[in-house]
């Protein structure tokens, strides 16, 4: 058998760290076997259905390596892979339903149905629709057609039934149809509900495994009946818990994130161009992507939620995980989604990502922060592969060379107002600026090196400590208090540039004192 999985998101809104999740189990059960993984835009949902959430949703999945063997834009034997295109196939299998008689028309009006929903509240009973339509004859259902009369296609459902399948997950798991009812397939304008299509979508591109949520659970004991209507042989299942918050057991949101979105990382996506509103939540990837993240360390990320190679390997290549990875290593329980371990992991690929390819992953942000042109030259290149062996380990995500080096690709130095008070405003610091500009102007070479023996040679001068040298200097060259060690930070700006910094540094503090 050739495994066949899918992914099958709807259009609705982002992809959501726990839809991400839910591929990558796809992705990589279909890797690990050698079979197909299906891209499917679930998109019948016209209400709800938001066109400018589709794009995002499919870049999210090619940056992360997900790259999909049949879907929207890679032809397959299976297609169209848009719900909305299927339409026809919808028909073809709901009429095959209504003449084995596994289906019927039911006419009744929402008036009715609402009047119905009301009298199970007042009987503090769950509501399942009476059934009043089932038992009109053939030629009824007909006529009534014919003239015009709207309905809605119900599933016939057997009473008193227990449906019982294995999944793959969660063991042996069981539902009475009395729990059910006979729930509605294709709406009165003709559009699929969610059970039906995705029971004549899996069955008609030959899925073999469904692996998706824990809260589709319920969907399952439906679409077990549509197969056996069908007499189609149903796919494996394998539903997975939900995403927990941090540190916990509830289930992942937006609000449990929310001191993750600080003022630093809100400046970092103003700084590319996002508007406020647009800046994307940390329960969505695009978080992670536009902060400059890598791919191989988000997917090992997500697919340890849940997932694990052993009770100790934290860091799991890409191959690996393909190598390695099963649905019956897929946890019962929920797991906790921990930013602060995504970070750490981050940095751990980061750290061993070779030079050449973090000046590459560098540039896209440089440029949509207005700091670097396209094409980037030689000489901007090899300014970038400078800042970053002076970031060294500080870098953890590519927007770091914006945060911590910003400064060295433009031509005059954006002032902390934090820093111009906390720093360049001391008594010593004219003195400190004057003397360090006069001394600096004469060096040569003009290298870490002979810069700090300048400065300590100064701060023993004066009888301060180094850093009373070294904080005011780093200010007034770079504009801020954190960054590359500040020796080589003046290395890298140039005689030239860190000379016109330290004139205007100190202009700045002799206003001030004026």
């Amino acid at each position: 058998m050739t495994v066949r999985t899918r992914f099958a998101p709807s259009p609705t809104g982002y992809l959501h760290i726990g839809g991400v999740r839910t591929a990558i189990f796809n992705w990589a059960l279909a890797r690990r076997f050698g079979g197909q993984f299906v891209l499917r835009i679930d998109d019948t949902d016209v209400e709800r259905h938001r066109e400018e959430a589709l794009e995002p949703i499919l870049a999210g999945l090619r940056w992360l390596g997900l790259h999909w063997d049949e879907g929207p834009g890679v032809d397959g034997p299976h297609g169209p892979y848009y719900q909305s295109q299927r339409l026809e196939v919808y028909r073809e299998f709901a009429e095959r339903l209504r003449s084995r008689g596994r289906a019927y028309p039911c006419f009744c009006t929402p008036e009715e149905i609402e009047r119905e929903r009301q009298e199970a509240r007042q009987a503090k009973r769950p509501y399942r629709y009476s059934g009043r339509c089932r038992a009109l004859p053939t030629q009824e259902q007909q006529r009534r057609i014919e003239a015009g009369m709207p309905y809605v296609l119900r599933l016939k459902v057997e009473p008193d039934r227990v449906i019982r399948f294995v999944d793959v997950v969660l063991g042996p798991v069981e539902r009475n149809t009395n729990d059910i009812g006979d729930v509605v397939l294709v709406r009165a304008n003709g559009m699929p509900l969610y059970n039906f299509a995705t029971v004549v979508d899996d069955a008609s591109m030959q899925i073999t495994h469904v692996i998706r949520a824990q809260e589709h659970l319920t969907n399952t004991f439906v679409q077990l009946l549509l197969y056996e209507a069908f007499d189609i042989t149903p796919p494996q299942f394998a539903h997975v818990p939900y995403v927990a918050a941090p540190g916990s057991k509830a289930k992942l949101s937006k609000r449990h994130l929310e001191r993750y979105q600080t003022e630093e990382n809100v400046a970092r996506f103003l700084k590319l161009g996002f508007k406020p509103e647009e800046v994307p939540s940390p329960v969505m990837l695009d978080y992670y992507i536009h902060l400059g993240y890598l791919p191989d360390a988000v997917l090992n990320g997500l697919a340890r939620l849940g997932w694990s190679l052993d009770d100790r390997t934290e860091k799991i290549p890409r191959q690996v995980l393909i190598e390695n990875f099963s649905l019956e290593r897929i946890h019962k329980s929920p797991a906790s989604f921990d930013p602060d371990k995504l970070y750490w992991l981050q940095g751990e690929y980061m750290r061993e990502l070779p030079l050449e390819q973090k000046v590459a992953g560098t540039i896209p942000f440089l440029q949509r922060a207005g700091l670097v042109g396209d094409p980037v030259d030689e000489s901007t290149r090899s300014l970038i592969r400078r800042v970053i062996e002076a970031l060294g380990d500080r870098m953890k995500v590519f927007t770091d060379v914006i945060v911590y080096g910003g400064f060295f690709f433009k031509d005059e130095v954006d002032y902390d107002p934090k820093a111009v008070q906390k720093v360049l405003l001391k008594e010593h610091v004219p003195v400190v600026l004057a003397r360090l500009r006069e001394r600096l102007a004469g060096l040569e070479p003009f290298d870490a090196a002979h810069i700090e023996e300048v400065v300590r040679g100064l701060a023993e001068e004066l009888g301060v400590g180094a850093g009373k040298v070294i904080h005011p200097l780093r200010v007034a060259t770079s504009g801020q208090t954190i960054g590359p060690g500040v020796f080589e930070l003046v290395e890298i700006l140039g005689k030239e540039r860190a000379l016109q910094r330290l004139e205007r540094a100190l202009a700045l503090v002799q206003q001030e004192d004026a």
